[in-house]
C-alpha cells in the first residue's frame, strides 16, 4: 500500500528562508494566519499584572542580567536533579560523542546514533543506519468508499472520507487480538488554501466544505512491516476500524457545563451535541485505551456579519474571538456570531474518541476546562484516580490539572470501560502556581502549588459558578493568581521516573513591562539566528523556549504541591543564556521552540520543535532526564523545508518513532503552483504527512 516517492524536484523556485520578524519569530505568516489566527498580532489576551514567580530578588536579578544583554549565563544554572524513580539508563554510553556502536539494540532509547546536523533539506532527515517511510499522506483513502486521491478533482464527499490535513498528535494503540496490527489516531489541526487548492480551479464554498472536512481526526489500522520497527497503512476497503472524525462530526458534551444556555444554539436546543471539532493540537491515549485531543486555537473560525454580542465581550476579548473569522459562515451559518453568539463556547474542550468502536460517539469533557488545549496526558494518582495534565497555548498563560473524583478500574471488560470513560466527567480543576527560591543559589527552581479552580459541584472561585468556570477558565484562572508562563504547550508526565515535563515554546513579549522575567521564565532576550550559517542576532523576548521539569509531592500526582527546576533553556549552545541540565554544552545540538514531547522505556525525553529560530528545520531531539548524560540533546530528526515537527511518540518496544509532518512548504511566498517543498515527494505539491523512523543497517 506505500507509494513510492518520486525523487526531489530541483526545479523548485527559490523562496525566502523563514526569517524571525517581530513576534512571529522564524514561522512564516502563512503558519500564523491559518494556524493560530495571527495570535501574536493581537493584544496579549492575559492582562493582568499578578501571575509572575512570587521572588522579588529573582525577578530583579534576571531583569539586571537581560539589561546587560545576556538573560541567563551559561554556567550559572545549576538545577536540582531529584529523582523519585530509579535512574534511566544513559543512551549511548561509552559510545563516544553519539557515533554509533558495531553492535547496536533496535530499541532507540539505548541505540546510539550520530546526531543529524542542522540543515535547511527538503525531507525527513534521520541518522546513518536508520530509515523513514510514509505510512500515510494527506487525501489518502482512510474509510471504505473512499477515492483515490486527486488534488484537481477534490470533492466533498471524498474529503469526508479522506485523511485529512495537517496531522499534529500521532497515537498507537494495540488491536485487540491482532499481533501484528494496531491502531493510528492522528490530529488534524488546520488548513491552508494557498497549499490546497490549485489557482482558480474550486468555487470559493466549495474550498470551504472541503477545508471544514479536513479538520478532525482519523483513525486507521496499521500493519507490521518485514523490517521491525515499519508499519504500513492497511487496505483500507478491509479494515473495519478506519474512521474519519471531522468538523461536521456529532459529539457528546459531558461534565457540569453540558446543556448550559451558553452552549445552546438554534441548531442544537440542549447545548449537548455539537457538530464537530476545531484546531486539534496534541493529545494523549489514556490508561483505558481512548485518545484525548485538544481544540487549540478555534477562536478564529468565526464570523460576524454584525454587531457581537455585548453580554460576552469579556469571554470573547479573554479567548480571543473576534469576528476575523475565515469566511465559513458562507456556507454553514454557524459560524456567524451574530446570528449563533452561543457557538465559539461548543469549542475550545478536550474530547475523547474510542478508536476500537468505530459506531461510538465522541465526547467533549467540560470538566476538563475550555481554553487554548495543547492536549491532555493521563497519570494515575497512587490511590488509582486518573490525572490530566494540560497546557494553554497562548503567550502568558497558565498550567492545569484535573485530578479524577473516582478511581480506574482496571481489566478491559465491558463494565469496566463503562466506568473508566465516566471518569473525565467528575473531579477537581486546578491551576498552576510556582514560587522561586531566589536566583542567588545559582539555580532556577523552586515550589509550586495546585490551586483548586472547581469541582464538579463546588466552585472555588469567588462569583462564579461551576458553569462559569468551566466555559471561561481563563476569566476564573485569573482571579487565583496562577502563574502567567511562555505558551505552555504539551505537558506529559514521564512514566518512569513520576516526573511531569512541560513543553514552553516561547513568548516574544517576555522581557517586556507588561510580561517581566522571573525566576521561572528567566529570558528576556535570546540569541536566534536569521538562517542557518548566519551569525547568531540578540533578539527580545524568549525565542527559543524551555523544558520545564516538575517533581510531584510523595511522588503522588494527585497531589497539590510540587517541586520545579527549568531542566533546559533552549538555544544555540553557543548563547550565554543556554542551559541543558548541567550537561557540557559543547557536546549538545541547537534545540529551539519545543513543543511536544514523548518518552521511551528508559525514561529519555523525546521533544518535537515548532518554529526554529535558529536557522534550521524543526525536529525531534533526544534527552537522557537522569543519570551522567541527563542533559544531552542530540537531534535525531529533521523535517522538511518549512514544516513542523510533530507527535512524537516511541512505539513497539521503542523500535518505532511516529512523528508527523505538519505543513511542509508552507514559507511565505509558496503557493500550490509555485511550492516551497514537495515533501514526501510523490508529487509536485506537498502533503502533510506521518512517518515512521526505525532502524535499518
Amino acid at each position: 500500500m506505500t507509494t513510492l516517492p518520486r525523487a526531489p524536484r530541483t526545479d523548485l523556485p527559490v523562496l525566502p528562508l523563514l526569517t524571525p520578524q517581530g513576534p512571529h519569530g522564524s514561522r512564516s505568516k502563512l503558519t500564523c494566519r491559518f494556524r493560530c489566527g495571527d495570535a501574536c498580532d493581537q493584544p496579549l489576551p492575559n492582562t493582568t499584572d499578578h501571575g509572575h514567580v512570587r521572588d522579588e530578588v529573582a525577578k530583579a536579578v534576571a531583569r539586571r542580567s537581560v539589561l546587560q544583554g545576556a538573560a541567563v549565563g551559561g554556567g550559572a544554572l545549576v538545577l536540582a536533579g531529584l529523582t523519585s524513580a530509579p535512574a534511566a539508563a544513559a543512551p549511548g554510553a561509552g559510545a563516544g560523542a553519539g557515533v554509533a556502536r558495531a553492535a547496536v539494540a533496535a530499541d532507540l532509547g539505548r541505540t546510539a546514533f550520530r546526531p543529524v546536523p542542522p540543515n535547511r533539506r527538503d525531507a525527513l532527515v534521520s541518522p546513518d543506519g536508520f530509515r523513514s517511510d510514509v505510512v500515510v499522506r494527506w487525501g489518502d483513502p482512510v474509510e471504505k468508499g473512499a477515492p483515490r486521491f486527486d488534488v484537481r478533482r477534490q470533492t466533498v464527499e471524498a474529503a469526508a472520507r479522506q485523511f485529512g490535513y495537517n496531522c499534529d498528535y500521532v497515537g498507537v494503540l494495540p488491536l485487540r487480538g491482532r499481533k501484528n496490527r494496531a491502531l493510528l489516531v492522528v490530529n488534524h489541526e488546520y488548513t491552508d488554501p494557498n497549499l490546497m487548492f490549485p489557482a482558480d480551479l474550486y468555487d470559493e464554498d466549495t474550498q470551504k466544505e472541503i477545508e471544514i472536512l479536513n479538520h478532525g481526526m482519523s483513525v486507521l489500522e496499521i500493519v507490521r512491516g518485514r523490517t521491525p520497527g515499519s508499519w504500513l497503512r492497511a487496505d483500507h476497503t478491509r479494515a473495519r476500524h478506519n474512521r474519519r472524525i471531522s468538523a461536521r462530526t456529532a459529539f457528546t458534551v459531558t461534565g457540569p457545563a453540558a446543556g448550559d444556555p451558553r452552549l445552546r444554539t438554534s441548531a442544537d436546543p440542549t447545548g449537548r451535541r455539537v457538530m464537530g471539532t476545531l484546531n486539534n493540537c496534541a493529545g494523549g491515549t489514556t490508561p483505558w485505551g481512548t485518545v484525548l485531543s485538544g481544540e487549540e486555537n478555534f477562536n478564529q473560525y468565526f464570523d460576524a456579519s454584525g454587531d457581537l454580542d455585548p453580554r460576552y465581550a469579556d469571554s470573547y476579548k479573554r479567548i480571543g474571538v473576534t469576528g476575523a473569522g475565515r469566511g465559513w459562515s458562507t456556507v454553514d451559518p454557524r459560524f456567524d456570531l451574530t446570528t449563533e453568539p452561543h457557538e465559539p463556547f461548543r469549542f475550545g474542550w478536550v474530547v475523547e474518541i474510542d478508536p476500537s468502536d468505530p459506531k461510538s460517539t465522541p465526547r467533549k469533557h467540560s470538566m476538563l476546562g475550555r481554553f487554548k488545549h495543547e492536549g491532555a496526558n493521563v497519570a494515575l494518582a497512587k490511590d488509582g484516580r486518573a490525572v490530566a495534565y494540560m497546557g494553554d497555548d497562548e503567550r502568558g498563560d497558565y498550567l492545569y490539572k484535573f485530578v479524577s473524583r473516582d478511581k480506574v478500574r482496571p481489566g478491559n471488560s465491558a463494565a469496566a470501560r463503562r466506568h473508566n470513560m465516566t471518569l473525565l466527567t467528575r473531579g477537581t480543576l486546578y491551576v498552576a502556581r510556582l514560587t522561586g527560591d531566589g536566583t542567588e543559589d545559582g539555580r532556577h527552581d523552586g515550589t509550586g502549588e495546585w490551586i483548586r479552580l472547581t469541582s464538579d459541584t463546588t466552585s472555588y472561585v469567588d462569583g462564579m459558578s461551576v458553569a462559569d468556570v468551566l466555559i471561561d477558565t481563563r476569566l476564573a484562572a485569573d482571579k487565583v493568581a496562577p502563574t502567567r508562563m511562555d505558551r505552555p504547550e504539551d505537558v506529559e508526565p514521564n512514566p518512569v521516573n513520576g516526573k511531569v515535563y512541560v513543553a514552553l515554546t516561547n513568548n516574544s513579549n517576555r522581557g517586556s513591562d507588561a510580561m517581566p522575567v522571573d525566576e521561572a521564565n528567566p529570558v528576556g532576550s535570546s540569541m536566534t539566528r536569521p538562517s542557518l550559517g548566519a551569525p547568531l542576532e540578540r533578539k527580545s523576548g524568549n525565542r527559543n523556549g524551555y523544558v520545564l521539569e516538575l517533581t510531584p509531592a510523595r511522588g503522588d500526582h494527585a497531589t497539590t504541591t510540587f517541586t520545579w527546576d527549568l531542566m533546559l533553556v533552549c538555544g544555540d549552545p553557543a548563547a550565554q543564556e543556554t542551559y541543558f541540565a548541567g550537561y557540557d554544552k559543547a557536546q549538545v545540538s541547537p534545540i529551539s521552540c519545543p513543543d511536544n514531547v514523548a518518552f521511551d522505556s528508559e525514561g529519555n525525553l523525546w521533544i518535537s520543535t515548532d518554529g526554529n529560530a535558529l536557522g534550521s528545520n524543526d525536529g525531534i531531539f533526544r534527552v537522557p532526564t537522569s543519570g551522567a548524560e541527563r542533559g544531552r540533546v542530540q537531534q535525531f530528526v529533521t523535517v522538511p523545508r518549512g514544516a513542523e515537527a510533530c507527535g512524537p511518540l516511541l512505539a513497539d518496544g521503542d523500535r518505532s518513532l511516529f512523528v508527523a509532518v505538519q505543513h511542509p512548504g508552507e514559507i511565505d511566498g509558496a503557493t500550490f503552483e509555485a511550492p516551497a517543498s514537495t515533501w514526501p515527494h510523490t508529487d509536485d505539491f506537498p502533503r502533510p504527512s506521518v512517518a515512521v523512523v526505525y532502524k535499518h543497517a
